[in-house]
């Protein structure tokens, strides 16, 4: 295989972008994180998720990719003081200056559709506004793609067997898990894996409940409350659904 035939720009020479252009003028740039999950799965598992589906989605489209970004926007995830869970985060400011400073870079040498790739759901809160200032600067097309999970998986739903009652799964459950297995085995320890649940911050009181991963809390049998959490505070093992579920071929 020659540097020509490969889709990470990382890996061609600045001739072998050029002659890619002449002919495509998209590019994929996959936006990574390092944070807690539970305590079977990486760190980084919603990296592992994105480049997976990006490394995929390459030669089927003919469409290169630049490399990861291994870190996004993940306070909620940072756990303690002193408690060593090793997530790295960007504040808002910065995650949406470098989104910023990539798509212009990438338009600067032709690039005019810039598809940024995510499987963290934290990273698409912050940047709505900076995809906006891109395009209206730019008239480039730009968008954001979240990988499936159990709580939107429209084109993968029936490879995935978890029911309701075992809540969306969220972060670290079947999908996750699957997908890190698939893309390093050597990453996932199922001895650790344990199904749990979510639950509202102890400190609101009775109440409120929480079903899912998201920022909503349900007040009264409503869920139309958003309010900053940290992660750790409504998820005991940063395990949300049922990672029993999850296996290697259904991650592939």
């Amino acid at each position: 295989m020659s540097r020509k035939d490969l889709w990470n720009i990382a890996e061609k020479g600045y001739e072998e972008v050029a002659e890619y252009l002449k002919t495509n003028d998209v590019i994929m740039i996959p936006m990574g994180s390092t944070e807690k999950h539970g305590a079977h799965c990486p760190l980084g598992t919603d990296s592992f998720t994105t480049m997976g589906v990006v490394e995929a989605a390459a030669p089927i489209a003919k469409t290169c990719y630049t490399p990861l970004i291994p870190v996004g926007y993940s306070p909620h995830h940072m756990g303690e003081v002193k408690q060593g869970t090793g997530t790295l985060t960007f504040s808002g400011n910065t995650y949406r200056a470098v989104v910023y400073d990539l798509a212009m870079s990438m338009i600067y040498h032709g690039f005019n559709k810039i598809v940024f790739v995510s499987h963290h759901g934290s990273n698409s809160k912050v940047i709505d506004d900076v995809l906006r200032r891109i395009r209206y600067e730019t008239d480039c097309f730009v968008c954001w793609y979240k990988t499936p999970t159990e709580r939107a998986y429209s084109l993968v739903g029936d490879i995935f067997e978890g029911p309701p009652e075992e809540t969306p799964g969220w972060h670290a459950g079947e999908v996750e898990t699957s997908t890190a297995w698939a893309y390093n085995p050597r990453s996932v320890d199922m001895s650790k894996a344990k199904p749990d649940r979510t639950h509202a911050p102890r400190w609101m009181g009775p109440a409120f409940s929480k079903h899912d991963g998201s920022g909503m809390v349900t007040f009264m049998g409503a869920e139309n409350i958003w309010v900053p959490m940290e992660h750790h505070e409504y998820s005991d093992t940063a395990t949300i659904g049922n990672p029993l579920r999850a296996s290697k071929e259904k991650g592939e």
